[in-house]
């Protein structure tokens, strides 16, 4: 199976975030000028001044066409759930692919690398297009200067190019998924002994903001303008996190940090909440900043992108997701849909595999799309 060869290989990258992609973005380079695409590389020095890579390629001419969307890094690896072979060394066993990224999403990727090559350029009356970024599970950074910066990705967007954002979704069909948003508050102090007054603990000022950050996450639990029904939670998930920096019990803070994640949903307007989230900062003496990661994403369920789509996936309709994918930063084309082989409940485990079914059926069903949406 050409689809499980190639996800063999690119697992065996170790293409974790912090790393520079430099050497799997050549191997997709090689394959894809192999099998006729041309290759555009969209580089960038991430905020560690490490060497990134996208690759933007397209194969056939024409205006529209397809797009597959996908992303070359991993999360990291704490703690392999075997010593006999490692999470970069990809090794079959029970009719599954083991190995980091497997699932999320080299698996994927293999299925549409396998299937593209069944196409030659004369057979393609539009455009096919393979759009494979950096960064995706940091931040989705790759994405942003794929949309800052490639020809080609404005080319899919003047030209209103379908795309799928290969996600693993069990091949299901996927019109809509959360966002992300990152708040940051920061309180400063003064370390010194807690038992004179030389020092100013700094959570002093970042409790009064944690009770209002306590008080906003019960309202997005029970408040139903911060709910919407088509996501499983329904909730926006304000999780909330808390660290400082005393190195001991009797030495005060002198510096104390909040995070809180959320997800944002199509439908939810959340304005109010941040504006609380910046006030209070401000009452307190916070620095505090807001990081937009990505919008939440969101197509209507009845377009006819979307239903051929199911009807070629043989789904009996599209369904939602809670996480969030580079589809949040897509956000100028507007048909798509998040569509790959594998399960989410894979992705990033300690022992992340993907079915050697799914890599089968992942291949056939993006050479039907291709099939229907280029040819």
């Amino acid at each position: 199976m050409k689809a499980l060869r190639y996800t063999k290989r690119l697992v065996s990258f170790d293409s974790t975030s912090h790393k520079s992609n430099r050497l799997i973005s050549k191997y997709l380079e090689m394959k894809l000028t192999k099998h006729g695409f041309v290759v555009e590389k969209v580089k960038y020095k991430d905020r560690s001044g490490v060497t990134k890579v996208n690759v933007v390629a397209k194969k056939g001419s024409g205006h529209g066409g397809l797009g597959y969307f996908c992303h070359s890094d991993v999360v990291p690896v704490k703690k392999w759930f075997t010593k006999k072979f490692g999470a970069f060394e990809p090794t079959i066993g029970k009719q599954r692919l083991y190995g980091r990224g497997s699932c999320d999403m080299k698996g994927s990727i293999g299925c549409m690398l396998a299937a593209a090559q069944q196409f030659s350029r004369d057979d393609l009356k539009q455009p096919l297009y393979f759009v494979c970024t950096a960064d995706e599970e940091v931040g989705f950074h790759g994405a942003r200067a794929v949309v800052e910066d490639s020809r080609t990705y404005r080319e899919m967007v003047s030209h209103a190019t379908k795309a799928i954002i290969g996600e693993p979704t069990s091949l299901e069909v996927v019109h809509a998924h959360k966002g992300s948003y990152e708040i940051v508050a920061k309180s400063k102090g003064l370390a010194a002994h807690s038992g004179t007054r030389e020092g100013l603990n700094a959570n002093l000022a970042m409790i009064p903001f944690l009770t209002e950050m306590k008080l906003i996450h019960d309202e997005t639990e029970s408040d139903p303008q911060y709910k919407n029904s088509i996501f499983q939670p329904s909730t926006v998930s304000w999780n909330i996190g808390i660290r400082d920096d005393a190195q001991a019990i009797n030495i005060t803070a002198a510096s104390s940090k909040c995070t809180v994640y959320l997800r944002p949903m199509p439908g939810v307007d959340l304005t109010p909440l941040l504006d609380r989230v910046i006030q209070c900062g401000k009452e307190n003496g916070l620095k505090v900043s807001l990081n937009k990661w990505a919008e939440a994403f969101y197509s209507e369920p009845d377009t006819e992108f979307i239903q051929q789509s199911v009807k070629l996936a043989h789904r009996p309709k599209p369904k939602t997701v809670s996480y969030g994918t580079d589809g949040g930063i897509f956000t100028e084309l507007a048909d798509k849909i998040v569509f790959g082989p594998g399960s989410i409940d894979q992705a990033h485990t300690n022992q992340e595999w993907i079915a050697l079914e799914q890599l089968k059926l992942g291949t056939e069903l993006y050479s039907k799309m291709i099939q229907h949406w280029c040819c």
